[in-house]
Formats: structure tokens, C-alpha cells, sequence
């Protein structure tokens, strides 16, 4: 369940509502203004936030859809073009377009003026002049590509592109979904329901919609992903996943006159990275987490700094989640800590063979101090300073416990 809501929300989303808002007769005539500059003003917002926020895949991708968005103002609808050169653009565009999305989707942020952020600059806007050198007559041979059929089947009752363009759109659709659960980043999820809203857009015509709302809505989905973007490297911690410290810091307050909070801190981290090297840390602080978000009594887990973590616990008392901090002590030691052999390959071989080295189990445990907020700390930097206070307390104690 949470892949698919993952997948859908928000993209999925913002394309449904185009659907069902933006169809025929659905919006009375007096918002055909506002309907005719939002395709403009989105792509316009959808650049300056790709450049703001460094996401030059995303500048390129809109450009390439307002490119599409222009040839679809000038030669109509694929849908009401049936020959002639005007169906060779369109075609030309229905296979670009997602061609243009997939790859955009897999290169890296190089910067938009960089040599390389020209370079595929120069590329999209050279596909202007190769669609045009495509309509020469000379060239018809080329055009007849466009509308090549690889199967003998009549797809008109359903769709008005070309065999080659669904090829493509097919192509991108399996990339994009499968990048998106490979990486599961807001971008990557944007770029895939670009590709929905621009094969709707190119789709559009001959059932009324508006190609270029769909095509706008594209930019928009693409727009979201970049906010989206830019508020999970602000509000979560890259390396565990969890929210971060600025994410806590604006929760406790909303929280009421009820809470706990909890600090958990990495038994002697410093030595084990010291010892094992900060690539084994990084793993033992992904395997903390883990447990932080397995925590029972609804406690939030967030990354507090370092090897310390916080965990939330709204509407109780320190009484109450003494036992599911406890538990979550208990899991932590429980987990067997395994170093990688000197010996062992970095890739699963076919036929294991028994490492020679001996296995290298570490112990990892943490400390924890828990403190509630009540008469005595009202403001949520009191109970933390108290939960930290208590942090101490378990740590001077002998450590691997819990301390209020």
C-alpha cells in the first residue's frame, strides 16, 4: 500500500484533477482566461524552480514540453490530422517527447551552464531543425518511418498515435517505473507522471480536452517534484531516512500539553567508527533507524545529529513509554552486527565458498533518557534539555539502559 500511495501522490493526483476539472464543459466560460495563461505561467514557475533549486533535468524537460505545447498550437490535435506535413511534426513530436522525458530522467544535475548543460541544451533545441529537415520531401522516406506499423492491427478506436510512438511512450513508461522504484525519489516519480500527462495531452484533442492543459499539467507535476525535492533535503536526514532535527523542532510545538520525548545516542560511536571506518557507521546508524521506526507506542523517530536520535511520543507520559523504550534497548543489543570478512567478495558469487576469516560480530547498543513534558518544562527546549539531562544519566551509569 504505501508503494502505490508512494507512486500516486502527488503527480497521480494532480493529473486526475486536470482530468476531471479541465474536461469538456466542466469550467464556465469565464475561466477560458485564466485557463489560457496557466500553460505559460506553470512552464515559466516550472524552469525558474529547476534552475533555483539546481534540478536542471527538470528545466530541460520543460522546455522539450513547451516545445510540444508549440507544435500542437500550430499544426492542431494529432488526432484531427490525419496527412501531409503537419501529421509528419506531430508524429515527430509524439516520438521525441517521451524519448526526450526517459533520458532527461537518468542524467545527473550538471548545472544548467555548465559545458554539458549547453550541450543538451543544443540538443533538444536541434530537434527542431531535424523535425523540419524530416518534412522535405526528399526526405519522405524518413516520415514514413514515423508512421511505421509494426503489427497489422487498427489502434484508431483507442489511441490516434502512431505504432512508433507508443513504442516509445511504452519504452519510457517501463524506465520511468522502474527507475522510480529503484531510487523512489520525488523526481523520478515527477517524471513519470510528466510522461502520463503528455501522453494524455497528445491523446486529448479528439475527446475534447485541451492538449495544452494536459501538457501543463506535465510541467506542474514536474514543478511539485522540485518543491517536494527541496523540502525532503530540508526536513529529512539523507543518510537514515528519518526526519531531521529542523522536522522536530517545528513538531514540538504543535503537540499539546502532552508529550514524551525520548534521546537516543549510539553507544560508544566514535571508537566503532574510529576502529571500523565511517562506512561501517553509516551502516550501524541505518540499522538504529531501522529500529527507531519499528519503535511500538507510537513514538516518531527523527535524526537528532550525529550518532543521537529523538523520538516523539504525543499525548503520553514518561510512565507509559518506559516499556517501549525498553523493548526497543532489548532489539538493538538482540541484533547481531556482522562485519564484512577481509576475504569476502563485494558481489554474491554463484558457488559460496567458507571465508577463512573468522566472523566479526560487534555489539551495538544505546542509551536512552526520556523526559514528559509538565509543569516544570512547558517549552519544548525544556523537555528536550531534560530528555538529555536523563541521556547523561544512562550513560554514566554503565550505558545500554534507560534513564528518566
Amino acid at each position: 500500500m504505501r508503494y502505490l500511495v508512494d507512486l500516486v501522490v502527488p503527480g497521480g493526483l494532480v493529473w486526475g484533477a486536470v482530468v476531471v476539472l479541465l474536461g469538456p464543459g466542466v469550467l464556465p466560460d469565464t475561466a477560458q482566461p485564466v485557463l489560457q495563461v496557466f500553460p505559460p505561467t506553470v512552464f515559466v514557475i516550472g524552469a525558474l524552480l529547476g534552475w533555483y533549486f539546481n534540478r536542471t533535468r527538470v528545466v530541460f524537460a520543460v522546455l522539450a514540453l513547451v516545445l510540444a505545447d508549440q507544435a500542437v498550437q500550430q499544426f492542431g490535435p494529432i488526432g484531427a490530422v490525419s496527412s501531409g506535413t503537419d501529421r509528419i511534426v506531430l508524429d515527430a513530436v509524439a516520438f521525441l517527447l517521451p524519448l526526450n522525458l526517459a533520458g532527461l530522467s537518468l542524467i545527473g544535475e550538471r548545472g544548467l551552464f555548465t559545458g554539458l548543460g549547453l550541450t543538451r541544451l543544443i540538443l533538444i533545441f536541434a530537434q527542431v531543425p531535424l523535425v523540419a529537415f524530416v518534412c522535405f520531401p526528399s526526405q519522405r522516406h524518413l516520415a514514413v518511418l514515423l508512421d511505421h506499423r509494426f503489427v497489422e492491427v487498427n489502434l484508431s478506436g483507442w489511441t490516434s498515435l502512431a505504432q512508433p510512438s507508443l513504442v516509445a511512450f511504452g519504452a519510457g513508461a517501463v524506465l520511468l517505473v522502474v527507475r522510480f522504484f529503484l531510487q523512489r525519489g520525488a523526481i523520478e516519480r515527477g517524471f513519470l507522471w510528466a510522461l502520463v500527462g503528455a501522453f494524455t495531452a497528445l491523446q486529448a484533442g479528439p475527446l475534447g480536452w485541451s492538449p495544452a492543459a494536459f501538457l501543463a499539467a506535465a510541467g506542474l507535476i514536474l514543478a511539485i517534484s522540485v518543491i517536494e525535492m527541496s523540502y525532503r533535503i530540508a526536513y529529512h536526514d539523507e543518510l537514515t531516512g528519518l526526519l531531521g532535527r529542523r522536522a522536530l523542532n517545528e513538531a514540538l510545538p504543535r503537540l499539546g500539553s502532552q508529550y514524551a520525548v525520548a534521546m537516543v545516542d549510539i553507544d560508544h560511536f566514535k571508537q566503532f567508527n574510529d576502529r571500523y571506518g565511517h562506512d561501517v557507521g553509516d551502516q550501524v546508524l541505518r540499522m538504529v533507524a531501522a529500529k527507531l521506526e519499528r519503535v511500538s507506542g507510537g513514538g516518531r523517530p527523527y535524526r537528532f545529529g550525529g550518532e543521537e536520535f529523538a523520538l516523539v511520543f504525543p499525548g503520553q507520559s514518561v510512565t507509559e513509554v518506559l516499556p517501549h523504550l525498553e523493548s526497543l534497548r532489548r532489539a538493538v543489543e538482540a541484533s547481531c552486527f556482522v562485519l564484512r570478512g577481509a576475504d569476502r567478495p563485494r558481489k554474491k558469487p554463484d558457488k559460496p565458498r567458507r571465508s577463512s576469516s573468522p566472523r566479526n560480530a560487534v555489539l551495538v547498543t544505546v542509551s536512552i533518557g526520556v523526559a514528559e513534558r509538565d509543569a516544570k518544562r512547558r517549552r519544548p527546549g525544556e523537555v528536550l534539555k531534560a530528555a538529555d539531562k536523563a541521556l547523561y544519566r544512562a550513560k554514566n551509569a554503565g550505558r545500554n539502559q534507560v534513564k528518566t
